[in-house]
């Protein structure tokens, strides 16, 4: 029998995932306790299947845009209001400088 979760699955640790994905232990970890990632716990630590690490690396894929196909950003674009005329507008003044130390000469 060779399914998920048979015993010949080889398991890794955080570290060895972070330097299979050329990242840190710390996102790696964090991404777990998020649950963002698939990942096994056993022990009370985390560990990571082959399968894991090929799905971690498919959610993060970024694909390329083809330009031939155009892209539908929002369906109804948003202005900003204009700005009254009559509302008050508060003018800003700089801060008057520090004075320098003064030394006891």
């Amino acid at each position: 029998m060779s399914g998920p979760g048979s015993a010949d699955t080889a398991f890794y640790r955080p570290a060895e995932v972070a330097a299979m994905l050329r990242c840190s232990v710390w996102w790696v970890k964090e991404q777990a306790r998020r649950r963002r990632i698939p990942f096994c716990w056993i022990g009370g630590g985390y560990l990571f299947t082959a399968e894991h690490v090929a799905e971690i690396a498919r959610l993060f894929e970024v694909r390329p845009i083809q330009a031939a196909i155009p892209v539908v950003v929002a369906e109804r674009v948003v202005r900003p209001a204009p700005i009254e005329p009559n509302t008050a507008v508060t003018q800003l003044r700089a801060r008057p400088p520090r004075r320098a130390p003064q030394t006891g000469v």
